[in-house]
């Protein structure tokens, strides 16, 4: 059987086949394409329609090699599409970085509840982009919007629903949101209440390998669809002291649990449960991650992350950094042995809101260091070592945080997903955090997603078995 994995990250999407071959899972990627943002209506919007239009082609690029038996779509988690009685969005996709929701935590608290008893019932840590505080901005704006909408569909769901017709709400994605009672696993409709929003857009929840109708002839499974959910299932830990990491545009580091764990300690360590396949939770701290560098990256080639956004902010940064070369084009490698060769120590506080969507992120990171440091980073190499040094340090800071909140002494570190391929950051961060690094599978995401289409397809009995099969 070929299954096809369609993972999709804030700065690119992919379309993997996936089959067991003599026991092994075997991957295939036939289709990439490129994510971004666009200002729409004073708002940072992904741009929806292309992007089922790019699920689309990279089906038909899949279906070109042979038959497929089965696809699932995974997406970041919290941004959502509202749907009205037509079938049709009546809301625009606005992005989990766009500025809307400021202010938005503290009226919650002043006019539902505190955020200790938000936590009690959803156990989601404090982030200024949840889906919760999404939907306060957006009633507050476009209460007409909210008003005509007859469905709530986060993103991956919205994009399944363009190509089957069929509504399925996921488990794991709709986690994110809180509004979830994390013990129950089923919406808090008290809580729905207290915001003032409508019951009926949120819909019957659904756990992972749900049947979610076909497109050109190929099944639909319901993945784990938040793609931290489907890369915790890719991690092959040796026993049950490994800390997992999922390092791509965001850090992700944290456990796998039978039951979500919102004590008072656990909210001021501001860790998160949410949602996994088959019933588990995710007990993690999300970390600003590789955006940072990603950012870094786009700003030395020219490149905007949104279309229409000034860029005066990134062109004065550049003017800073003493061995630029305009119109030359960045690697990812060109970056790490810049960070190698640099001898740099700074660091800025890698979680601090304000790399979450700044003007320029070269800029930022030397603003924070030269006010943390007194002495601001002044080449490549500098601004990607700071920012190297600043990501380790925040994972042995959650590593910490995590002993202290489980009471567990861990022993290694499993890294899946893309920042798995940066040596030169694993290494700082097994420095940093004392814990033996394990790196990879690079493509953890899509195997995550494919693993669940496998075991409901019926060709691994488990989850162990499918794990099994990764380090094989």
């Amino acid at each position: 059987m070929k299954h096809l994995a369609i993972d999709i990250g804030a700065s690119s999407g992919r379309h993997v086949l996936g089959w067991v071959e003599d026991g092994k899972i075997r991957l295939e990627e036939v289709y990439r394409f490129e994510n971004g943002q666009v200002r729409k209506d004073g708002h940072d919007c992904w741009d929806i329609d292309r992007l089922v239009a790019s699920v689309k082609a990279g089906i038909d690029a899949a279906l070109e090699r042979g038959p497929v038996d089965t696809f699932g779509i995974d997406t970041w988690g919290v941004d959502f599409v509202l749907v009205g009685e037509d079938g049709r969005p009546c809301s625009d996709a606005v992005a989990y970085r766009d500025a809307r929701t400021a202010g938005a935590d503290a009226e919650i608290e002043r006019d539902v509840m505190p955020f200790a008893d938000l936590y009690a019932r959803a156990g989601i840590q404090k982030a200024p982009y949840n889906t919760i505080y999404q939907l306060w901005a957006l009633k507050k704006e476009h209460p007409e919007q909210i008003e005509k909408a007859a469905h709530l569909m986060m993103v991956p769901e919205y994009l399944t629903y363009a190509l089957t017709g069929r509504i399925v709400h996921d488990y794991t994605i709709s986690s994110t949101t809180s509004l979830l009672d994390a013990a129950k696993k089923d919406w808090d409709f008290g809580l729905i209440d207290a915001l003032g929003l409508p019951r009926r857009i949120f819909g019957a929840l659904s756990m992972p390998s749900a049947d979610a109708g076909e497109y050109r002839g190929v099944k639909a499974i319901v993945p784990a669809m938040h793609d931290t959910a489907s890369a915790y299932l890719a991690v092959p830990a040796r026993d049950d002291r490994a800390v997992y990491l999922s390092s791509g545009t965001w850090s992700l580091l944290g456990v796998e649990r039978a039951e979500a764990l919102t004590t008072d300690a656990a909210r001021e360590a501001n860790f998160t449960n949410e949602g996994g396949a088959w019933g588990r939770y995710r007990f993690l701290k999300n970390i600003m991650g590789l955006w940072m560098v990603q950012s870094v990256r786009r700003e030395l080639n020219g490149a905007e992350y949104v279309e229409g956004r000034d860029g005066e902010a990134t062109e004065a940064a550049l003017a800073k950094l003493s061995d630029y070369e305009r119109g030359r084009k960045y690697s990812f490698a060109d970056l790490e042995s810049a960070a190698r060769a640099s001898a740099y120590d700074g660091t800025v506080p890698a979680d601090d809101a304000r790399f979450l969507s700044p003007a320029s992120m070269i800029g930022e990171v030397m603003s924070a260091a030269s006010g943390r440091c007194g002495e601001p980073p002044r080449t490549v190499g500098d601004v990607i070592r700071c920012v190297y040094r600043s990501l380790a340090a925040s994972y042995a800071a959650a590593v910490d945080g995590l002993r202290r909140v489980t009471g567990t002494d861990f022993t290694s570190m499993n890294i899946v997903g893309g920042g798995s391929k940066d040596g030169f950051l694993n290494e700082l961060t097994s420095e940093a955090t004392g814990l033996e690094v394990f790196a990879g599978p690079t493509e953890g995401t899509a195997i995550g997603n494919l693993i669940v289409q496998m075991v409901t397809s019926g060709e691994f009995a488990d989850l162990a078995s499918a794990r099994a099969a990764i380090v094989r």
